[in-house]
Order: C-alpha cells, then sequence, then structure tokens
C-alpha cells in the first residue's frame, strides 16, 4: 500500500481545482463501474482506452452540473463514438 504520508502531500500541492477534478473523475468511474456491473478496474480501463477520462477532465466545468444520469449516457455516447471511428 502507498505511504499515506505521501499521498497526503500530493493531494497538498494539487489545487483546489485539481482536487474537484479527480473527485469528479472518480466520482465518474465509481457511477459507470456500478451501472455497467463491472470492477473498478475494468472501468478505469475502459474509461481511458477510449479517452471517456481525459474528455471527462478536459470539460469539467460544464459536466460536473449535471445529474449523475446525463454523464452516464454521454460517456456511453462518446464511448459509441470512438468504436465507429475504430471501426
Amino acid at each position: 500500500m502507498e505511504n499515506p504520508s505521501k499521498l497526503c502531500i500530493f493531494a497538498i500541492t494539487m489545487s483546489s481545482k485539481q482536487l474537484d477534478i479527480a473527485y469528479f473523475l472518480s466520482f465518474c468511474i465509481e457511477q459507470y463501474k456500478n451501472a455497467k456491473h463491472i470492477t473498478g478496474a475494468e472501468a478505469a480501463y475502459l474509461l481511458g482506452k477510449y479517452g471517456v477520462l481525459e474528455y471527462l477532465q478536459n470539460h469539467y466545468e460544464p459536466l460536473h452540473t449535471q445529474s449523475r444520469q446525463w454523464i452516464l449516457e454521454d460517456m456511453d455516447e462518446f464511448i459509441n463514438i470512438r468504436k465507429e471511428q475504430e471501426a
């Protein structure tokens, strides 16, 4: 397990907005995991693979004000678009 004092130092060096974004990403991963009935690791992998986490981070300002359901639908749409682009 990571040294808790190192984690605290890392959190202290992050700005308030960076912490808000980190919490938002964590929330989104957790909500996606629960909605899809998969593990947190699987959710993080899928969201990272399709660039969803970067999208969520880059568009934090408007997205964090939306409902849980709206965000989940937006994430699904984003993944579907990326999958179509791969084909």
